[in-house]
């Protein structure tokens, strides 16, 4: 009696811990191939939309310089001011002018009225009179003549002021204050317009380049704004320069401290099958991977040689590189 207790305890203790065990397995999947995308890391410049100069309309000296590299500037906002000093000389001597017209125009047209009083009585001509009046039309558009270009001296004193011509940040400042600045030149360039990745990749993987791919810029670059960013292939470049295809990726949140800095960038490039289970499915002992599966004989476990985590329809899924193949029914805890 003592050998059968002791038996029959041992049996239903056994049944105890195997019970559990096998409780843990509840589902059933089979394992297809799914596609997915292969990633080639690249680096990717930051670059602006476009790039402005910022030049001065007119010559003279730059007498004052509000930006220097890195300034954020807005659209319109002035940040220099060249001084021609001529300007001052002309705009003195136009308003000498105006003046010298403007008593000869005044004194004509008196003469004019005492001329026109003495027709009126007969001791002067119409001759006479014809001509005060057309001195005094000659004098009234010498002196329209001598305003305008008056106007346009002071239009030239405020096309001094050198403005920005969109908002951005400010890369180079070439000239310093006391400079001497020539028309049209350079005094400042602004990169404006947003700012997007430029990448150039291997010409091999030009057909794999799709506009509108998915993109992963950063991978836990902590300049960005989380742990990876996504972003979009606007453009691809037909031209392929120096063996490489050039492409434009659309970014939100790119730092803009920097034009020009580089961003560690995933690009897709290829698409393959790959057999796929839920991380939960693999299970590590003794240091081999086991995955259960089931067979037409019962349940027994598979060692297995893992891969990396990919995305698939279903969501993350671990890549299983051996010991599947398409059709295995992989059983789930």
């Amino acid at each position: 009696m003592c050998v059968r207790h002791f038996l029959i305890s041992g049996i239903v203790g056994l049944a105890a811990a195997v019970v559990p065990t096998a409780g843990l397995f509840a589902a059933e999947e089979v394992v297809r191939p799914v596609a997915v995308v292969d990633s080639k890391a690249v680096y990717g410049r930051i670059e602006s939309r476009f790039v402005v100069p910022a030049r001065s309309r007119i010559g003279g000296t730059l007498v004052e310089l509000d930006v220097t590299e890195g300034s954020v500037v807005e659209a319109g906002r002035p940040i220099a001011r060249v001084v021609d000093e001529k300007l001052a000389l002309q705009l003195n001597a136009a308003d000498a002018r105006i003046r010298a017209v403007s008593s000869q125009l005044d004194n004509a047209k008196v003469e004019l009225e005492r001329t026109t009083a003495l027709l009126a009585r007969g001791a002067a001509t119409q001759q006479r009179v014809d001509q005060l009046r057309t001195q005094v039309d000659v004098l009234t558009n010498q002196m329209n003549q001598a305003e305008a270009e008056r106007a346009v001296v002071l239009q030239q004193a405020t096309e001094g002021s050198v403005v920005a011509p969109a908002a951005g940040r400010v890369l180079t400042v070439p000239m310093r204050r006391g400079s001497v600045v020539l028309p049209g030149e350079q005094v400042a360039t602004i990169a404006a317009g947003g700012l997007f990745l430029r990448l150039a990749i291997p010409e091999r993987h030009a057909p794999l380049l799709k506009v509108g791919a998915t993109v992963e810029i950063g991978d836990g670059d902590s300049r960005l704004a989380g742990p990876a960013t996504r972003g979009t292939i606007e453009k691809v470049y037909p031209q392929i320069e120096s063996g490489r295809v050039i492409a434009d990726v659309a970014v939100d949140g790119l730092p803009d401290r920097f034009v020009g800095e580089r961003v560690l960038v995933r690009v897709p490039v290829a698409t393959r099958q790959v057999l796929a289970v839920p991380d939960a499915a693999v299970v590590l002992r003794a240091g081999i991977d086991f995955i259960r599966v089931a067979t037409a004989t019962g349940e027994r476990d598979v060692a297995v040689i893992t891969g990396g985590v990919v995305d698939t329809p279903a969501g993350p899924r671990r890549e299983i590189l051996t010991g599947l193949r398409s059709g295995d029914r992989v059983i789930l805890p």
